[in-house]
């Protein structure tokens, strides 16, 4: 199942730059950027994603149901 969630990701000086959708959303250095490196290379695309998304804290929340039923959103 290709699940493209719209992260990209840049490495440069040991540091790595997730983006979403174009848009910076972290950097990670140090220690956490190595492990990152690492997973990229032994991971496919769908588990990168899934990485960048909750490296991100851009990932489900459990609330998006709730969400979808409150008045506001029922339109």
């Amino acid at each position: 199942m290709e699940t493209d969630l719209g992260f990209t990701y840049k490495t440069k000086n040991g540091e790595v730059t997730i983006y979403h959708h174009g848009r910076k959303a972290t950097t990670l250095r140090g220690m956490k950027a190595a492990e990152f490196i690492e997973d990229a290379e032994l991971e496919d695309s769908d588990s990168m994603q899934q990485l960048m998304a909750r490296l991100t804290g851009n990932y489900k929340h459990g609330n998006e149901r709730t969400a979808k039923n409150h008045p506001r959103n029922r339109r």
